[in-house]
């Protein structure tokens, strides 16, 4: 709908900038001059303590000179309440007691319809929450103490009960005043096909308001006391007003929220909003009981350019963001996309956040994967690539999804980091494996840095990929670890970071021994955020089957009985490559030879027995380990005869 300058000119007269800015900021006292409508406050839109922020009320315009803000009245709601122009426009009309102009004769009739839905729903609203405090909402109210939603929960979202009563509403709102048919139309009631008397849709169910982003309530939902009830959660139907395709729940308070912290949460259902809210989250909505829609991502969009998508846990919550992936990619723009953070397994945010409180939510939405690790990981776990026929076909999958990318720019880049995990994946070890140089025939056998570098070069290298798979499986599985705490302590870490982790770990996992967002917590306290995420971003941690998946405690157990075991076999090798290393400037010897054998032999049988599910360590050992034992049959260090 086009508006009219006339139209637009007489909201600017109407409202005075300084009415419309004084909600949001302080007025300094000492600098503004209301008599020459010269007013003066620290910005709204960065930090400061200096007031920095001109509002000009003649002239209807402000401007930082700090950050260098600058607008009207309505570019002033659009910044502050994070709305679109049409949105401000109408926010500022209402407040001016000014009617949005109509476009046409049905449009005006759309209006006054959808005007007068909205008003029953805002009666639905009153009448449900005064029946909560009533005796038959004995067992609602027990249940949402037992959630933890005190009285400001639930005045805040404005959570009511409908009583297990056939026509109880139908006839409040009949005798409000409101039609019948109005009463249909809305969804509260349904009518029988044979005409009779129309019954209450919503019985015996705990009721949510859904407003949509101009505050208006829309439609419902409930969810019901009866454990045996066919439906958990029911919504109300598609109405003029309500299309749950297009709509969030908690889209308002989140908007503006959003604006403030440019980041969005999209949680699964009203609850788990409701307890992000009250752990302090209060940029959350959720989806109106079906999968995401390309309407519903585009509304998150407009509210932050990457959403994270904080699903639970179990089959279903995977099942849902892998297939919101396949939605998402065709809509993908530079700087707009999704991240993602999957909870641990059987448990939602009000879970977490109840076991763990709100800083182990926060530490999740944090480490919040972006989208290309989750393609990556549909594409990959619980799969094994071992023929080159099974990475021609992973290969083929990747490049299917990825051609869905609109952008150039945004599809390249999406293949360099597929290209990233592949390598990874599959020639970590080829591609490290540097050092071996060509021996002239004519030249004297001495051994060169290079050679050195062929020994030893995989020495601290190998030595970390295992020490930091160790410490990433012993956060991971805390109950797994216990076990080998002695062990840990004993361990000499080649990295001080590797150290400092260990140090952290062995002092809390005792008492963290069955929380592992707990001990995530405490170590991070100690260690710092920094750390953490280094050691979980390392290539070969990220893709190992322990940190993708979730394991029971004997699978960590056992694998981290091979860790250590392999670590110690490596170090043990590595001390007597060191050793011999001394001899090679000088005619080799068949103890040298020997030693080098057994140092060989020392690293294979280290790689040898390997976890269930490959990773990217197994190549770069075996390959290694080839490596030393080619070097040690060409004996290139015993002088030739001439």
């Amino acid at each position: 709908m086009s508006l009219s300058p006339g139209f637009l000119d007489e909201l600017r007269t109407r409202l005075s900038l300084s009415q419309v800015v004084g909600r949001k900021v302080t007025w300094d006292p000492k600098k503004t001059n209301q008599g020459k409508g010269d007013y003066w406050a620290p910005c709204p839109f960065h930090q400061e303590k200096s007031a920095s922020f001109h509002c000009d009320d003649r002239k209807g315009f402000y401007y930082c000179f700090g950050c260098h803000s600058k607008g009207d009245a309505i570019s002033f709601v659009r910044e502050t309440e994070n709305v679109g122009f049409m949105e401000a426009v109408e926010i500022l009309a209402r407040e001016a007691g000014m009617q949005m102009p109509a476009a046409d004769p049905r449009a005006k009739e759309k209006t006054d319809r959808n005007t007068r839905l909205a008003e029953i729903n805002e009666q639905a609203v009153n009448y449900f929450r005064l029946q909560l405090k009533t005796n038959r909402a004995s067992g609602a109210r027990d249940y949402l103490e037992r959630r933890g939603l005190p009285q400001k929960t639930l005045d805040t979202f404005e959570i009511g009960f409908a009583a297990d009563d056939r026509t109880a509403l139908f006839k409040h709102l009949s005798e409000k005043g409101c039609k019948p048919a109005d009463i249909v139309e809305a969804g509260l009631v349904i009518k029988p096909d044979d005409g009779g008397t129309p019954y209450d849709r919503f019985r015996g169910r705990i009721m949510f308001p859904i407003r949509d982003a101009r505050g208006r309530c829309i439609a419902f939902g409930g969810r019901a006391m009866d454990p045996n009830a066919r439906a958990k959660y029911l919504n109300s139907p598609e109405t003029p007003l309500f299309d749950k395709g297009r709509s969030l729940y908690n889209h308002a308070p989140a908007r503006e929220a959003s604006g403030k912290t440019g980041q969005l949460i999209v949680a699964e259902g009203y609850m788990d909003v409701i307890a992000l809210w009250q752990a302090g989250f209060e940029h959350a909505v959720a989806p109106l009981g079906t999968a995401i829609t390309e309407n519903q991502l585009q509304l998150m969009w407009r509210l932050c350019p990457e959403p994270v998508i904080a699903l639970d846990g179990d089959t279903a919550g995977l099942r849902a963001a892998m297939r919101l992936i396949d939605l998402a990619l065709p809509l993908l723009e530079p700087g707009k996309s999704l991240r993602f953070s999957i909870l641990p397994e059987g448990q939602d945010p009000d879970d977490l956040i109840k076991s763990s409180g709100a800083s182990a939510m926060q530490i999740l939405l944090d480490k919040a994967d972006p989208m290309v690790n989750l393609l990556w990981r549909r594409e990959t776990e619980g799969k094994v690539f071992d023929s080159p026929e099974r990475r021609s076909a992973l290969d083929a999958a990747l490049r299917d999804a990825i051609k869905k990318i609109p952008d150039p720019s945004l599809r390249r880049h999406y293949g360099e980091a597929v290209n990233e995990l592949r390598r990874s994946l599959f020639y970590a070890a080829k591609e490290s494996r540097q050092g071996f140089k060509p021996w002239s025939k004519d030249r004297k056998p001495i051994a060169t840095a290079d050679t050195k570098s062929s020994l030893l070069a995989r020495d601290g290298t190998e030595e970390t990929i295992r020490a930091s798979l160790i410490l990433a499986i012993a956060l991971r599985y805390p109950n797994g670890a216990v076990p080998f705490e002695t062990e840990l302590e004993k361990v000499d870490f080649v990295q001080a970071d590797h150290r400092t982790i260990r140090n952290a770990l062995v002092r809390y996992v005792h008492d963290h021994s069955k929380d592992p967002q707990g001990l995530l917590a405490a170590v991070i306290e100690e260690v710092g955020q920094t750390a953490i995420d280094k050691l979980f971003a390392l290539p070969h941690v990220r893709t190992s089957p322990a940190i993708l998946t979730n394991r029971e405690d004997n699978y960590a157990t056992l694998a981290l009985a091979e860790e250590l075991a392999k670590l110690h076999a490596i170090k043990g090798s590595n001390a007597e490559i060191r050793e011999a290393e001394q001899d090679l400037m000088g005619s080799a010897d068949e103890g040298i030879t020997w030693r080098l054998q057994q140092a060989a032999a020392a690293r294979i049988n280290a790689t040898r027995a390997e976890p269930k599910t490959k990773d990217a360590a197994q190549d770069q050992d075996a390959n290694l380990s080839q490596a030393l034992q080619k070097l040690i049959d060409e004996q290139v260090w015993v002088k030739k005869k001439r």
